[in-house]
């Protein structure tokens, strides 16, 4: 049986995208890692990792489910933070303002009918509604303190949330390449 690593998310706007690369421009050579690039910039919803056919057909019948029940919203980007922590920073993000709370509403809804189904994530965690930019490897101190002190309150624009989708992601040496298994509009 095929087995696929994937996720439950939606791709973002070229403008959500345009500020990540802005962002890497401003801190180049002081904050080094792993970029997301610009076509790849994305919602993750929930991350399945590795699930097989026969959990990705069960995982379809979900977002359809939900698909139906819910409909499209919009969101703000606001703020920059990093996950774990600011001492040991891993995550780079782009934060959610308006829409967070549906957003979460959403997410947990996922995760519940997936459960439903018996798939669980192995590192399943709370969500927390961001956008991932860049995964840190080094980083000058400073330059990461005042990065986030500069953006914490800074509004990056706004999406529509109007559809919802299972999404692969092959790894390889030049980075993930996503493809969209299946995708869903909200409210039809």
């Amino acid at each position: 049986m095929k087995v696929v690593r994937a996720f439950v998310g939606f791709f973002t706007s070229k403008s959500i995208n345009e500020v990540a690369e802005r962002i890497k421009k401003e801190v180049d050579l002081k904050i080094m890692g792993k970029w997301v690039e610009p076509q790849n910039v994305h919602m993750t919803l929930q991350f399945l990792g590795d699930i097989t056919e026969a959990q990705a057909i069960e995982v379809i019948k979900n977002l359809q489910e939900i698909s139906k029940k819910n409909i499209p919203f919009r969101i703000k980007y606001k703020g920059l933070g990093v996950f774990p922590d600011v001492k040991r920073p891993r995550v780079l993000w782009i934060g959610v303002s308006e829409g967070a709370n549906k957003l979460t509403n959403l997410a947990k809804e996922v995760a519940r009918l997936n459960a439903k189904k018996g798939i669980i994530p192995k590192n399943s965690k709370n969500f927390v509604p961001h956008v991932t930019i860049c995964r840190i490897k080094s980083y000058d101190r400073k330059t990461l303190n005042e990065l986030l002190r500069k953006y914490r309150t800074v509004e990056f624009g706004e999406d529509e949330v109007n559809k919802i989708a299972l999404i692969s992601s092959t790894l390889t040496s030049v980075g993930p390449i996503y493809t969209v298994v299946e995708e869903f509009y909200l409210g039809g």
